[in-house]
């Protein structure tokens, strides 16, 4: 792909942001490849991410950003520029289950997922294989239930040493301390089945089709201090019925787990989610 600069702004509605971004960068001969845009009509906001080709300005991304710093300034925005040239750096972590792993390790095997995967951490050792076979290294970091404290403290320190810019829980099943959560607050991706808060605990799938439930899901979300409360990126669901078992509903929700964790990292990855509050808006 072309390398693209991806111009990320969130800031107060006004009459005439879009204008005055356009012109900004048509100004320099910038080439638009994408334009998204949203007002946030109950909360007042408006959201911008535009795809410039990088080579049609006439400067890199530096000079971009010293120059559309004194306009988000006028315009009272948040904003970030991103340069595709650079591959972001996705730590993965699981623990048992593998459906979601090797979904997203496929994915960046055939190129489908533009990322670098430094390591894959996980507390239990079952997986390693797995992982080593893709060429990354596996770090076994077990977890003492009477002092989970040095397991989260190897964790970060991981993170720190890979130069993480993303963490993605594919199905790492220990919750993340307060610190972390905050440190690498929308940096954290995670994925859960659709039964929470109904079916809480062992065996939700059991619960379920004792319930006889008709759809099954999952949800994609950013990872907060409150427990599967963060700003959701993607859901889906699957219809089911009486005819399925409780296995063919494990079966069912695991292809729609890794589906779901899989377009959200991708949305991530293209920058093309904004967290506004508890909510995102995400720009498909």
């Amino acid at each position: 792909m072309d390398r693209v600069y991806r111009l990320i702004m969130s800031c107060p509605d006004r009459v005439g942001i879009v204008a005055r971004i356009s012109s900004f960068i048509a100004e320099h001969n910038g080439t638009i490849l994408e334009a998204n845009h949203h007002a946030d009509q109950q909360a007042g906001w408006f959201f911008i991410r535009n795809e410039i080709k990088a080579n049609s300005l006439p400067f890199g991304p530096e000079k971009f950003s010293e120059l559309v710093e004194p306009i988000a300034s006028e315009l009272g925005m948040k904003w970030r520029l991103v340069d595709s040239a650079r591959k972001h750096r996705v730590v993965l972590m699981c623990s048992k289950q593998s459906h979601c792993l090797v979904d997203i390790l496929n994915r960046w095997h055939s190129g489908d997922l533009e990322c670098d995967i430094p390591c894959v951490i996980s507390n239990h050792d079952t997986l390693r294989s797995l992982v080593e076979w893709y060429g990354i290294p596996f770090f076994h970091v077990p977890v003492d239930s009477s002092n989970k404290q040095a397991h989260f403290e190897q964790v970060e320190t991981l993170i720190k040493q890979h130069r993480t810019d993303t963490v993605v829980l594919a199905r790492y099943m220990q919750i993340l301390p307060q610190s972390i959560c905050q440190e690498m607050r929308g940096r954290i991706i995670n994925i859960h089945h659709s039964f929470l808060p109904s079916f809480v605990g062992a065996k939700p799938y059991h619960q379920a089709f004792e319930r006889g439930v008709k759809l099954i899901g999952a949800t994609c979300h950013y990872v907060t201090s409150e427990l599967d409360a963060g700003p959701i990126i993607e859901q889906d669901v699957v219809r089911i019925s009486h005819r399925h078992e409780v296995e063919d509903m494990v079966r069912l929700g695991k292809d729609v787990e890794k589906m779901v964790l899989s377009r959200g990292l991708l949305m991530h990855l293209e920058d093309r989610v904004i967290v506004h509050g508890n909510k995102t808006v995400v720009f498909d």
